[in-house]
Formats: C-alpha cells, sequence, structure tokens
C-alpha cells in the first residue's frame, strides 16, 4: 500500500490533479474514487498558529495557516505526484495501522 501527503495551491488544482491521475473518477454521481484507490482524505487548511479569541468567541488575533490545500491518499499502486507529493514530519492525520 502506498500513502501520500499532498499539498496543493487550492481545492480546485487539487481536483483537477486527482482527476488528471484518476485518483477520482468522474460520474454522473459525483466523484468516485478510480481503480486501486483505497482512500482520499480532504484535510484542507493546516493550522501554523493557533488564533486567539475571546470568551464570547470573537477572534482577537487570526490563525496563521500553512501554505496550499492539504490531501491524503491511499493507493495500491505508485502514483507521480511530483512536486505535490510532501514529507511531513509531524502529521495530522494517519491512516490507522500506516506510517
Amino acid at each position: 500500500m502506498y500513502i501520500y501527503k499532498l499539498n496543493y495551491k487550492n481545492k480546485e488544482t487539487a481536483i483537477a490533479d486527482l482527476i488528471a491521475k484518476e485518483v477520482y473518477i468522474e460520474t454522473e454521481e459525483g466523484l468516485s474514487y478510480g481503480q486501486g484507490i483505497q482512500a482520499v482524505v480532504e484535510i484542507g487548511l493546516i493550522v501554523q498558529v493557533e488564533g486567539t479569541y475571546d470568551e464570547e468567541g470573537n477572534v482577537i488575533t487570526e490563525p496563521i495557516y500553512y501554505d496550499g490545500y492539504f490531501y491524503d491518499v491511499m493507493s495500491e499502486q505508485k502514483i507521480n505526484f511530483g512536486t505535490n507529493e510532501i514529507f511531513p514530519v509531524n502529521c495530522i492525520h494517519t491512516f490507522a495501522g500506516y506510517p
């Protein structure tokens, strides 16, 4: 099994690349997993520095996010994601039983 951690400019760029690589297949019902794809997890934006809020939930300081929009993919086959593949040290998501 192959686990990919991916970073894209934005969600639209990510979806387009995942379709181009047949991770997602477009159907009449929407997007489905391509052959050999076990899971796709949309992580989205990742907070680098937490924001601060008052007791009523109003923002005092905005959170700071890492650049990009993130996905994790579990696949039975190798896929070349090029520069979109990243190798984080501290992951916010893992697939059970896989590093």
